[in-house]
């Protein structure tokens, strides 16, 4: 898998002359990942975003977040926010955070050798349409369907990969994904599961508003139900919580997970939930200001409009997507006093790519740098000790000693204590399916 490092300001599809330099100029694997510069994936900043997460009430923080600047080439920003769910969730969204952006790499840098013959490349360069070319409108819709079939294969092999993991079991753990690559002024977004991309933007009379850029696949969408049930799989909600449809099995109430696609979860994989991005591609113009990523214990307290207002008010860059964390955790406390609150995680991709001067600092008083030099302990590839996956209980996040998770048997503790909004599982399955 290779990281590409130089660029050319010209079209999307620029001729190469002289010396050419392809996205296998520099290589990197899931072990070296540590050492790539540009890619953060604790509290801090880099030099177009800055990136917080904050844990919930319910244990272990199974949110995982990445910003990588200067991904393939200069000018092109990767960023990411998955939110897992389940006994192994914290792992399984930690795997994907690590192994999508190179899997997505890999399939550009296949794509390149096949192109090399041609002299031709979509995949670098800084381009910026005028608008008003018809071949460059069409090399750039030719470009978006590459990257298309790119996000689309990236994440298809990520699932296949979990599905064969010997180390990580993600039977009934998994995780959401929301994933940008801006590439000059163009905008390539994939998403699944409700975890959520927004943009911040100024309209005609200069007031900035907010765009949703992706959609929250929950299973009550009418094209989701439609598909989870063609598989035989259910989607109801609870007498508790009628706002929140959820998909269970065909033949036990369970586990009751609150979207309908998602890296894992392999029991329900057979009846409907599946893996399959939503795609889009965006051209941005000079009214649009900054992107947000976050997970849905954002989302479910604060509105897009609201989130914009914070970001935009905030007294510096950096201190944006904490900002929003902390406005989260205060309506929380407020509308749900009574419920576990969900892990919160932000990114901010300010689209001029111009950050503050000054040092970020997290609440221990560690600067982004510092936090960079975790990046090798936040990278995760399963080989730990994980508890054995047990069934027939009610999932829910516990004390902590590590990376391994610890049941307390004395907590009694209700798989329908505070769910709304909070739980993405209900329940384990049982193994076996009843006769019939």
């Amino acid at each position: 898998m290779g990281v590409c490092v130089s660029t050319r300001n010209q079209s999307s599809c620029y001729k190469r002359k002289g010396t050419r330099k392809t996205l296998s100029s520099h290589v990197t694997t899931l072990q070296h990942l540590s050492a790539v510069p540009n890619r953060i994936v604790t509290n801090g900043k880099s030099r177009t975003s800055c990136i917080f997460t904050q844990q919930g009430r319910k244990g272990i923080n199974q949110d995982a977040m990445i910003v990588w600047d200067d991904f393939m080439a200069e000018d092109v920003n990767f960023c990411g926010v998955f939110d897992g769910h389940g006994p192994h969730g914290h792992l399984v969204a930690r795997k994907v955070r690590d192994m999508l952006p190179l899997t997505l790499l890999s399939f550009l840098h296949s794509y390149e050798l096949k192109r090399s013959g041609s002299g031709t490349s979509c995949f670098t360069g800084n381009h910026k349409p005028d608008g008003g070319d018809p071949w460059e409108d069409a090399e750039e819709e030719k470009a978006a369907s590459l990257w298309r079939e790119a996000f689309l294969k990236s994440y298809k092999a990520v699932d296949k990969e979990l599905r064969s993991h010997p180390n990580l079991d993600c039977f009934c753990s998994g995780s959401t994904s929301v994933t940008i690559v801006k590439q000059g002024s163009n905008l390539y977004i994939g998403s699944i599961g409700d975890s959520r991309a927004i943009l911040g933007s100024k309209d005609s009379s200069d007031t900035m508003v907010a765009i949703q850029l992706t959609v929250d696949l929950k299973p009550d969408l009418p094209r989701e139900a439609e598909r989870i049930k063609r598989c035989k799989g259910r989607v109801f909600a609870m007498e508790d919580e009628p706002e929140v449809s959820r998909v269970w099995l065909p033949f036990d109430d369970a586990p009751g997970l609150a979207m309908a696609r998602a890296f894992g979860d392999f029991c329900l994989k057979e009846y409907g939930v599946i893996s399959i991005p939503e795609f889009s591609h965006r051209t941005l113009t000079e009214s649009d200001k900054f992107i947000v990523l976050a997970s849905d214990g954002v989302w479910d307290v604060l509105s897009n409009e609201e989130v914009v207002e914070i970001v935009s008010t905030a007294p510096t860059r950096s201190s944006a997507a904490r900002l929003v964390v902390e406005s989260a955790a205060r309506e929380w406390k407020s509308k749900y006093p009574t419920s576990k609150m969900d892990d919160c995680t932000v990114i901010c991709l300010f689209l001029d790519g111009k950050m503050d001067s000054e040092p970020d600092y997290n609440e221990q008083g560690f600067s982004s740098a510092m936090l960079r030099s975790n990046n090798a302990a936040e990278s995760d590839d399963g080989h730990n000790s994980e508890p054995s996956l047990q069934r027939n209980f009610t999932v829910r996040s516990s004390e902590v000693d590590g990376e391994n998770v610890v049941y307390d048997e004395d907590q009694n503790w209700s798989g329908l204590e505070g769910v709304t909004r909070v739980n993405s599982l209900v329940q384990l399955p049982r193994f076996s399916e009843p006769e019939t």
